[in-house]
């Protein structure tokens, strides 16, 4: 008995969740999160649509599994925005402090240690800590886009500079220094690019 190769595409394998997920860090890297789709990441990766929401569920899901990010900033840039707009660097300092030296950490700096050495890596991270952490911080207290984006590049500035420097580098006293004290440094400066006067226009 002849048996005829069924059409269509190939059924899911063991491999294909990280073709699934290269194809994904491709489109993420070159179009960016807002303008990649679940359909153009299943058709670089020569699956159904169905296959990528199964094996992730939401294109937030897969765009957080190709970062291997251990948490959705998201999540935690709703509790900073949650509350005083004049003590809002305050809680965001808090709140990655307390994340970065948490177990869940390590993954966060791992991340930053490998954008160094790959552009791909560097592409994901920048739509990782600016879309999906930094900039609904910005926005929910700056309506002017032009601004919002000034401030959320330099809120990044200061943000990557005290990980790098406190976690990557462990540049004393810096790197063994309380929470406390970080921000009370650290925090009237992010504070104004956050909130405050940025110069002449």
């Amino acid at each position: 008995m002849v048996v005829g190769r069924r059409s269509g595409r190939r059924p899911g394998k063991r491999d294909t969740r990280d073709e699934i997920l290269d194809a994904a860090r491709q489109a993420f890297a070159q179009s960016g999160y807002d303008a990649t789709t679940i359909r153009a990441v299943a058709e670089s990766a020569g699956v159904d649509s169905a296959l990528v929401h199964h094996y992730f569920g939401t294109k937030e899901k897969l765009f957080l599994a190709t970062m291997d990010a251990p948490v959705d900033p998201r999540r935690y840039a709703e509790k900073v925005i949650d509350g005083p707009r004049d003590q809002l660097a305050e809680r965001l300092l808090h709140t990655v402090l307390a994340l970065w030296d948490s177990p869940k950490g390590s993954a966060a700096i791992a991340l930053v240690r490998s954008s160094i050495a790959h552009e791909w890596s560097a592409k994901l991270l920048r739509e990782f800590l600016l879309k999906r952490a930094l900039q609904p911080i910005v926005e929910s207290v700056e309506p002017d886009p032009d601004l919002a984006r000034w401030r959320t590049n330099l809120a990044a500035t200061q943000l990557m500079g005290l990980l790098s420097m406190r976690y990557l580098l462990a540049l004393e006293p810096l790197a063994s220094a309380p929470h406390g004290q970080i921000v009370e440094l650290i925090g009237p400066n992010l504070q104004r690019y956050l909130t405050g006067e940025l110069g002449e226009s």
